[in-house]
């Protein structure tokens, strides 16, 4: 019997999408890495879906093409002060925008003219939520969907991480079952585990040759699957890592990051950036090694994953988990990148939403667990900087140190020579002597010296009644103007910064880039001077607020003595301390 088969092309279609077609309709259910040789004749297609791109550049509303939305009615406005609590962003913003809505096209103008293997493995994308909004979530949903080849897209796993939100249940597995495919599947855990246990969960139900990794507040960008996973596709040890866009938390603007920079630590366990390298600038379209994920985003085949012994199990609700997925890709012989081709939109939060639901610190234990298993002598460096480590029981540790000796894995020192030689020059193992430290206090009114006031990110400092201690104050007032020329305060760990002249000093995290957070002392005036030399910007207080004047030294308000003073290092600002940037 002879079997005819008629193909009709579309105008925008090529052969070689056909043929990828064709190819994942006979071999979508056969395992990607089962050891048949992949991509031997190396042929690369153009995976855009030009038809969707074109439109989502007619779509017309609010907030498309990532464009900003504004509140203006009031009684949006107060509804809104009530929702940024739970959620910690703009759910009514979230609310006017469409689930389904246009993002601009945040890549390198190189990356639109990539092409990518044809043979690429089928993807599992893990969504773990907790209480998140449901237009927040759901666009999460609706932009994987629309963005991705359907032959690459397997499934969408989302895990319900046992919200307490009632939409969260009956109501979104209707919608599930009846406004969306068949492979977006829901999973409801019976108590609430964390988000590290949660993710265990949905890798487990994961069906996929590669598992992704996202959050329930991201958009995914243009044609962000295929190099997102083509480094996996040519070695199945690779972990890959997206360029994270920023989604405005009160707006939903999406700004993309145009800079890449490979992932770091310092001797806290504070996530860091470090430059790239040279070999990582020649093509920007091309990825390049990162030490460090920043922990929410990424893609890794299910063979590897699994292969690590996933996430230590013991690792409570969050924290650590990107670090020790890091360190046991690298030591235990794999490779991490950043795909600068591959974008995600990601919603940082303005506040946190969510109290701690166990009431002890995890967090210092689950970072004390993956420093035994993984640092080696190194781990002394991060226990020195916190003494509750010593009050910490890390629990057994049997299973991941047997699972260290059996994967036969490297030594951290091997990490820090090879993967990360730069780190250390960055981030000393101890922390160098600062330019002066203590409290700050007023020479206008010397009963005030400057203060947290207990704030957090983004809110403003101010002044407070001196602490009878000079150099070593309540943690509140005790302030660092460090080595890397930023000021510090104990209290939240952050760092002060100022906009513009005129704008009121806040707390942001210490980027170690200068810029907004460049201080300096100067010490004949005793004058605190913010940026640049040509910005003339100094620290002032006017009306009990800390904000940013014009430098003039004959305005009191302006002066200010510090309870230590390194004289030795504010003599050597040039030479002492970190690098100057233009």
């Amino acid at each position: 019997m002879i079997i005819t088969v008629v193909v009709i092309l579309h105008k925008d279609q090529s052969l070689a999408n056909l043929n990828a077609a064709l190819y994942y309709r006979y071999a979508s259910e056969e395992p990607f890495f089962n050891g048949r040789p992949r991509n031997v004749d190396r042929i690369r297609i153009d995976w855009h879906d030009y038809a969707h791109i074109e439109y989502e550049s007619k779509r017309e509303g609010p907030g498309e093409h990532g464009k900003p939305l504004k509140l203006e009615k009031l009684e949006d406005i107060k509804l809104n002060e009530k929702l940024l609590k739970e959620n910690g962003y703009s759910a009514v913003v979230s609310d006017m925008i469409a689930l389904n809505r246009s993002v601009p096209d945040a890549r390198h103008v190189q990356c639109r003219k990539k092409r990518y293997l044809q043979e690429l493995p089928t993807v599992s994308v893990i969504v773990i939520f907790y209480n998140e909004h449901w237009s927040t979530l759901l666009r999460t949903v609706h932009s994987i969907l629309n963005r991705s080849p359907s032959k690459l897209l397997k499934e969408i796993v989302l895990v319900n991480d046992h919200s307490t939100k009632e939409f969260l249940w009956e109501p979104l597995q209707d919608y599930v079952r009846s406004k969306l495919p068949s492979k977006v599947k829901l999973f409801n855990l019976p108590v609430r585990s964390g988000l590290i246990a949660a993710r265990l969960a949905g890798a487990k139900a994961a069906t996929g040759d590669v598992l992704i990794v996202l959050d329930s507040h991201t958009e995914v960008n243009v044609n962000w699957l295929p190099p997102l996973i083509e480094p996996i596709a040519e070695n199945y040890r690779t972990c890959v890592c997206p360029y994270i866009d920023g989604i405005a938390h009160d707006t939903f603007e999406y700004k993309p990051q145009s800079e890449g920079r490979r992932g770091a630590f310092d001797w806290k366990f504070l996530y860091k950036r470090l430059p790239l390298r040279p070999q990582d600038q020649t093509d920007p379209t091309e990825p390049f090694d990162s030490p460090i994920m920043a922990g929410g985003l990424f893609a890794i085949s299910a063979k590897f994953f699994w292969e690590l012994g996933g996430y230590d199990e013991e690792l409570d609700i969050w924290g650590g988990e990107q670090y020790e997925l890091s360190f046991k890709i690298w030591q235990c012989g794999g490779r991490m990148v950043d795909a600068p081709c591959s974008h995600v939109g990601h919603v940082y939060r303005g506040l946190a939403p969510f109290p701690n639901p166990r009431g002890t610190n995890f967090v210092t234990r689950n970072f004390k667990r993956v420093a035994e298993v993984w640092m080696d002598e190194y781990k002394q460096f991060l226990f020195e900087r916190n003494p509750e480590y010593d009050k910490t029981d890390a629990g057994d540790l049997t299973k991941q140190k047997a699972l260290r000796e059996r994967l036969q894995c490297k030594p951290f020192k091997w990490f820090l020579d090879e993967v990360a030689p730069d780190l250390l020059l960055k981030y000393p193992l101890r922390d160098p002597k600062p330019f002066a430290s203590g409290r700050v206090q007023s020479l206008a009114n010397p009963i005030l010296c400057l203060d947290s006031l207990n704030h957090n990110e983004k809110e403003p400092i101010g002044v407070f009644s001196c602490a009878a201690n000079k150099t070593h104050p309540q943690s509140n007032q005790f302030f660092t103007l460090s080595y890397f020329r930023d000021i510090r305060v104990a209290s939240v760990d952050k760092c002060l910064d100022a906009a513009s002249e005129g704008s009121e000093v806040r707390l942001f995290n210490c980027h170690e880039i200068q810029g907004n957070q460049l201080w300096q002392y100067d010490m004949k005036n005793q004058m605190i001077r913010h940026g640049m030399p040509s910005w003339n910007q100094c620290l002032d207080l006017v009306k009990q607020k800390i904000t940013i004047s014009k430098c003039d030294p004959g305005k009191k308000t302006q002066h200010w003595a510090w309870g230590f003073v390194n004289e030795t290092n504010l003599n050597n600002w040039e030479t002492y301390g970190a690098d100057l940037l233009p």
